[in-house]
C-alpha cells in the first residue's frame, strides 16, 4: 500500500476551495463596535492607547454610528464620559447626562438598523473610578449600588436604548435591572449580562478612553482569572435572573471559558475583545512584527470559533468592511 491514500491537503488548495469548506465564518453582523462619547468635546479627540478610536463629540458620534451601519455592524455599544463625576455617579442616572443624551443622538440617527446598546455601570461616572456605590469603610456596597442600576436602566431605557449591558459583576444586577425595567414599562429592552467578567490587566487603554479615577483594583467584585467553575456559576445566575444574552469579558485569554459558557447555556453568547487585546496588536503592527489585517481577522475568527455568537471589538467597523469585501 502506499501512502499517503488520505490527501486532506487536496481542500486546501486554493482560496475557493479553502472557502467552500470553512467551518467557521465572522459576518459583519456579529461585530459590535464601543463608541466613547465626551461631554464638551467639540471634534473627535483620539485616544493615544487605542490607536484608530476616538472619544467622540455628538456629533462624530452621529457620524460614525451612521458609518457602522452601512458598514452592517449588528450594534453599538455607547460609553460616555461625563465633564465631572461625584461620589454617587449621578451623571449616568441624569437623563441629561451625556450617555443618555447620546442614546437619544444615536437612536435619532440609526433608528432600528442596529442594536443601540449602552453601558450599565457606574465607573464612568464616580469620583472614585468604582463600579458601584461606597460603603463607610471604603469597599463597594453591592446592594446599594443595585439600586442605583435599576435607576440607571430605566433612565436608559427612556432614552431609547434598545438593550442595556449591566457590566459592574454585582450579584443580583440582572434580577434587579429586569424588574426595574418591566416595572417602567421597557418589557422590551434586551438585557446582556456580563456575566463573566474577570479582574483582568487587559482593561488598561479602556481606562485611559474613559478617563478612569480608579485607584486600586476591582477584584472584590470582578472574577479571579484562575476561575472557570465561578464564571458557570455566574452565568447560570445571570440566565436565571432573566438574561436575554451573557457575555465573557475578555476574549483572548479566555476562549475556554466562551467555549464552556456555550455549551452550558441555551441564550446567545457574547465576548469581548478588550482595548489591551486591541492595542496589542495594533502596537505589534505598527512596529512591522505581523501582517495586522490577517491577525484582526484571525483573532475574531478564534472567537467565533470557541462559540461566541456576538463578538465586541474596536475593529468591528474595519473588519465588517473587510469581511464584505472578501465574501
Amino acid at each position: 500500500m502506499s501512502y499517503p491514500e488520505i490527501r486532506p491537503r487536496r481542500l486546501r488548495r486554493n482560496a475557493a476551495v479553502r472557502r467552500l469548506v470553512s467551518e467557521t465564518h465572522v459576518d459583519p453582523a456579529d461585530l459590535v463596535v464601543p463608541m466613547f462619547v465626551k461631554e464638551g468635546l467639540t471634534e473627535p479627540r483620539r485616544i493615544a492607547s487605542l490607536p484608530g478610536v476616538l472619544q467622540h463629540s455628538r456629533n462624530s458620534l452621529r457620524k460614525a454610528a451612521a458609518e457602522a451601519v452601512q458598514a452592517g455592524v449588528g450594534g453599538i455599544m455607547l460609553f460616555g464620559v461625563p465633564a465631572s463625576r461625584d461620589e454617587r455617579g449621578s451623571g449616568g442616572i441624569d437623563p441629561n447626562g451625556i450617555l443618555n443624551v447620546a442614546i437619544r443622538d444615536v437612536v435619532a440617527e440609526v433608528g432600528d438598523a442596529t442594536v443601540v446598546m449602552s453601558d450599565l455601570c457606574l465607573d464612568e461616572f464616580t469620583s472614585h473610578g468604582h463600579c458601584g456605590l461606597l460603603n463607610s469603610d471604603g469597599g463597594v456596597d453591592n446592594d446599594a449600588t443595585l439600586e442605583a442600576y435599576a435607576e440607571m436602566a430605566v433612565a436608559q431605557a427612556a432614552a431609547g436604548v434598545g438593550m442595556v449591558g449591566p457590566s459592574g459583576m454585582m450579584d443580583g444586577q440582572v434580577g434587579v435591572v429586569r424588574r426595574a425595567l418591566d416595572a417602567a414599562g421597557h418589557t422590551d429592552v434586551a438585557v446582556l449580562a456580563y456575566a463573566a467578567k474577570y479582574a483582568s490587566a487587559f482593561y488598561g487603554p479602556f481606562r485611559d478612553a474613559v478617563e478612569s479615577a480608579l485607584e486600586g483594583d476591582r477584584r472584590t467584585y470582578q472574577q479571579d482569572p484562575a476561575n472557570l467553575r465561578e464564571s458557570l456559576r455566574e452565568v447560570a445566575l445571570d440566565v436565571a435572573e432573566g438574561a436575554d444574552l451573557v457575555m465573557v469579558k475578555p476574549a483572548l485569554p479566555y476562549l475556554d471559558v466562551v467555549a464552556a459558557v456555550r455549551a452550558a447555556v441555551d441564550v446567545p453568547v457574547a465576548a469581548y475583545q478588550v482595548s489591551g487585546e486591541y492595542a496589542m496588536v495594533e502596537a505589534a503592527a505598527a512596529n512591522g512584527w505581523i501582517d495586522r489585517e490577517r491577525v484582526m481577522l484571525e483573532t475574531l475568527t478564534s472567537i467565533r470559533r470557541a462559540g461566541a455568537q456576538i463578538i465586541l471589538t474596536y475593529w468591528a467597523v474595519e473588519a465588517a468592511n473587510l469581511l464584505r469585501s472578501r465574501y
